[in-house]
């Protein structure tokens, strides 16, 4: 049964191994593995809801990456969400470009109908990168300990939006942002 649906912003391979380190070492240490056990893949959430039509965004969302390039991302600092949910997450420097890109890309989804939700409308959306989901209150010290080992800021570029339908995470599509040449 789906639990929602997500459109995600992908990094280029050398930052998305970056997060990935974190999420391996998180793992190991059993601190946490949920990212990991539902296949996601290191994103940043641009737009979420809990019913949507894919098929429906599919042509909203090629039309929009077509018109982008690549965009740089930079991972300066890390956090947790003031919740039970005990997340953390690295967040990007909030950048024009970073903010100025959701908020067009949800304008696009709105034009087609589609509901925007509290958190993702543009003077609420707040970016971040998911490194560890559940992790036990016991043990968080311990995780933040681990994300401070990460060599911040790690940079790199956004290079691809996709949807995905999660838990478990399944990508419906997936497009390279204007021509997604790398780097």
């Amino acid at each position: 049964m789906s639990q929602g649906f997500s459109i995600e912003l992908y990094f280029d391979p050398a930052l998305e191994n970056q997060v990935l380190k974190a999420w391996n070492v998180l793992a190991r240490r059993q601190i946490s593995t949920q990212l990991i056990e539902i296949e996601s893949r290191p994103h940043i959430t641009l737009f979420s809801s809990p019913f949507l039509d894919p098929a429906r965004l599919e042509s909203v969302v090629k039309s929009f990456v077509s018109k982008q390039e690549p965009l740089p991302l930079s991972f300066s600092s890390f956090g947790t969400f003031p919740n039970e949910k005990n997340h953390l997450y690295l967040a990007p420097a909030p950048t024009m470009a970073l903010l100025q890109f959701q908020a067009q890309l949800c304008e696009a989804i709105k034009k087609e109908g589609i509901e925007i939700g509290e958190k993702f409308k543009a003077d609420a959306w707040i970016p971040y990168c998911a490194v560890a989901q559940q992790v036990p209150k016991t043990r968080m010290a311990e995780a933040f300990c681990v994300l401070r080992e990460l060599k911040l800021p790690v940079s790199g570029y956004a290079m691809d939006i996709g949807l995905v339908e999660f838990s478990p995470v399944r990508e419906h599509f997936s497009f390279g942002l204007g021509n997604a040449v790398e780097p």
